[in-house]
């Protein structure tokens, strides 16, 4: 019976060994073994660069990964030129505040990155703290500026903190020159700032330099999430700026409207003068409507100026040429505006020169000169003409063509002006003088498109004539 179990448990075995161990050690060892290492180490490189992507990194692990990425050429920055010349500087602004040009002959020498200015070429043996001026390029701009100074070869340098350098050489090469190395080296400073692309090897993916900075590379995870957020905050603050818009302009339409309707409803000017709500004024009136308004032919204020010169100014040193205080000028002309009371001989209107100042821009304000516009031509024809008493019928006849009160007007202030020439030796004033006041004062083209040099030439040209002569064009007597 024991054998009989021995025999069976020594037949049962043999089947049993043999056909586990023979399939199970070929198939695995052959196919695993050999490509074990390469796929193991290729998978660990693979996982190592992206963890390394992923993760914020220490300086070691940044140097790995740089290793791992190739440049393209395209894409290496170039190395700038460095240049050493004298050049003319002018700093015209300093972060945003302007400064007066003053050009200065400076040793200029442009860097990696840099323009370093000297006042003089031994400066550059000096340390740092001797430079005259240090102009960073990194984000600068560089642009000609002919208009910026009246010289040639002229480009400007504005930097990132607001400053603005101007930059001139009498060589348009060499400004050419310096101008185009500067705008390499601001390109190439600039574009190292930012951060050139780097690729994977052998890929043409680009990675972010700095992918733990947010403002490189990809956005996180939480960004991408706040992204919508941010929109739909923008949306509601655009869509509340148009409503607020809309309220906006029915509000406007609403002003616009009750304008219209007050405009419509306001009393007329001539109903505003008749009540006396709105007075007339003197200075700026029409010469022909303050007559008619005062019933005269010479306006009242013309009248009581001479008379008052006539009375206490006639040997005043420089009379009409010497002007009078502005304020108290404009005093007297906010008085005769508003038709009060004026007495000249009153202690505030003393001096002289304040009467004949107020006089003087009566006559400058005037809407038409008291030579009028028509007629300005007219009197240059007949002054140029050479022969004495064709002249002056010349220009009596154009005198008697005026209107009433610009005759009357001009008639009384000659007369006037013939009594300040008889007193010259004491205020010193001659016929010359006169016209050169009163040329430009009286009368003046309505378009004054020729030479302004020329005009005044004859402008006080006639007025001289006119004074001389005054006795015979006005018929005036012998007193």
């Amino acid at each position: 019976m024991a054998s009989t179990r021995i025999t069976n448990l020594q037949a049962v075995k043999p089947p049993v060994l043999p056909p586990v161990l023979p399939p199970v050690l070929p198939p695995v060892l052959p196919p695993v073994l050999p490509p074990v290492l390469p796929l193991q180490s290729s998978t660990a490189a693979q996982g190592a660069v992206q963890m390394r992507i992923k993760n914020n990194q220490s300086s070691t692990e940044r140097l790995s990964q740089s290793k791992s990425m190739v440049l393209q050429e395209s894409d290496l920055p170039q190395k700038p030129v460095e240049l050493k010349e004298h050049l003319n500087v002018a700093k015209i602004s300093e972060s945003g505040k302007k400064q007066r040009k003053n050009w200065a002959l400076m040793w200029t020498v442009l860097t990696s990155d840099q323009l370093l200015l000297y006042k003089d070429k031994q400066e550059t043996s000096q340390k740092p703290g001797g430079k005259t001026d240090v102009v960073q390029l990194c984000g600068a701009v560089i642009e000609w500026a002919k208009e910026k100074s009246s010289r040639k070869n002229v480009f400007q340098i504005t930097t990132n903190t607001g400053s603005e350098y101007l930059i001139q050489t009498d060589s348009s090469s060499t400004a050419n020159k310096w101008c185009d190395a500067i705008r390499k080296t601001i390109n190439s400073s600039t574009k190292d700032e930012r951060g050139f692309p780097l690729r994977r090897s052998n890929s043409t993916e680009f990675l972010p330099r700095h992918s733990s900075l947010p403002s490189y590379g990809s956005a996180s995870p939480n960004t991408k999430r706040q992204n919508p957020i941010h929109r739909r905050s923008i949306n509601m603050f655009g869509s509340s700026k148009l409503k607020h818009s809309t309220s906006d302009s029915a509000d406007k339409n609403g002003v616009k409207n009750r304008l219209k309707k007050f405009i419509t409803r306001r009393p007329s000017m001539k109903t505003l003068q008749e009540k006396g709500l709105i007075k007339d004024r003197v200075f700026g009136c029409h010469l022909l409507t303050l007559c008619e308004r005062e019933g005269t032919t010479v306006p009242k204020f013309v009248r009581v100026c001479l008379e008052a010169v006539d009375k206490r100014g006639l040997d005043v040193d420089g009379i009409y040429r010497v002007s009078g205080n502005l304020a108290t000028i404009q005093k007297l002309r906010f008085i005769i505006d508003q038709e009060e009371d004026l007495d000249l001989d009153h202690s505030q209107w003393e001096d002289i020169h304040v009467v004949t100042g107020a006089l003087k821009m009566f006559f400058r304000e005037l809407p038409e000169p008291l030579f009028p516009f028509r007629f300005f031509q007219q009197f240059v024809e007949a002054v140029k003409i050479k022969e004495s008493k064709q002249k002056i019928q010349a220009v009596k006849k154009l005198i008697q063509q005026l209107p009433k009160p610009n005759q009357e007007t001009m008639k009384l202030l000659f007369s006037h002006l013939h009594r300040v020439l008889a007193f010259s030796k004491k205020n010193l004033m001659s016929t010359q003088g006169i016209g050169i006041v009163f040329g430009p004062t009286l009368m003046w083209p309505e378009l004054d498109g020729g030479n302004m040099a020329v005009n005044m030439v004859y402008q006080n040209q006639i007025v001289e004539f006119i004074l001389i002569e005054s006795r015979e064009i006005f018929n005036m007597d012998g007193k």
